[in-house]
């Protein structure tokens, strides 16, 4: 289990960002190393977070699944092409997940990939901590303090 030390407003704000910059972006969430919720465009219902977790939980099992077997490296990022949508889904590197769904006949599939790099690229902003386990994390702790113990 992971323990977040993240402020909701921040995180919600920002993901409300991401989706506002790019026509046909419907949510984006932001999921812990485990699949838990950290955080939800305003666009995001407690179901479909919950529905999201768990089909991330399986795309980014498969993610890692190859990266073994391809020896091609650490995992990026995940695709997934629908027939009127797009699933982007990508790891941000103090371990959490960000997942945005892009979806419309008259979208731009290369600015949601812009955007989604630049948000993985900013992400110390909007998620300031490293996730750990929850044994070694405690609630209330920053990042920094947690660091230099």
């Amino acid at each position: 289990m992971t323990s977040a030390v993240v402020t909701n407003e921040g995180l919600t704000g920002a993901l409300d960002r991401l989706v506002d910059r790019v026509h046909g972006a419907e949510f984006a969430v932001v999921l812990s190393p485990d699949g838990l919720p950290l955080g939800g465009s305003r666009q995001v219902g407690a179901e479909l977070i919950e529905q999201i977790s768990g089909v991330v939980a399986g795309l980014i099992g498969l993610g890692l699944a190859a990266t073994r077997v391809c020896e091609g490296g650490a995992l990026r990022q995940v695709v997934v092409q629908m027939s009127r949508a797009f699933l982007f889904i990508a790891t941000i590197p103090n371990g959490t997940i960000l997942t945005v769904r892009i979806a419309g006949d008259d979208v731009e599939v290369g600015d949601m990939a812009y955007e989604v790099a630049l948000f993985v690229g900013q992400a110390e902003r909007h998620l300031p901590i490293r996730l750990g386990p929850a044994s070694s994390v405690t609630i209330g702790e920053t990042g920094a303090q947690h660091r230099h113990r």
